[in-house]
């Protein structure tokens, strides 16, 4: 008997930064999801018909609390979850303005180098998105 094919699950994020308040070095965004007990980048499912970008940016405030403003569409990461096949698409996006609060979704936020938050990120398929954060921000 043929399966049919499951259609992946739609998702998107963003790669979160800002500069540091007291130095001006750049500082990723990354959240702890006590669900999974895993590092990430902000990022969810999208609602029906939501457009993808408006669907990260919801997810970013949603999950850290902070407004941000969106540039370049990052890579796309596709993987299996829960048995399905999930497809997220990520945004660089610039922190604006915000304050966050735990919650159910995700009980820590830490702002840290490019480096610490590469050493953080529980998938290897996160991490990659750091380096071409920098790049799409011209500082690789």
């Amino acid at each position: 008997m043929i399966q049919p094919v499951k259609r992946p699950v739609r998702a998107a994020g963003c790669v979160l930064w800002r500069r540091s308040p007291p130095d001006g070095a750049l500082e990723l965004c990354v959240i702890h999801r006590p669900r999974y007990d895993d590092w990430s980048w902000p990022k969810g499912k999208l609602k029906r018909g939501e457009d993808a970008l408006a669907g990260a940016l919801r997810e970013v405030a949603e999950e850290t609390g902070y407004t941000a403003v969106p540039g370049p569409e990052l890579s796309r990461v596709t993987y299996v979850a829960g048995g399905r096949p999930k497809l997220v698409r990520y945004w660089a996006a610039e922190a604006s303005s915000g304050r966050f609060t735990p919650n159910k979704e995700v009980d820590r936020l830490r702002w840290l180098s490019p480096a610490a938050a590469r050493d953080r990120l529980t998938q290897f398929r996160d991490r990659e998105l750091v380096d071409e954060l920098l790049t799409a921000l011209r500082l690789a």
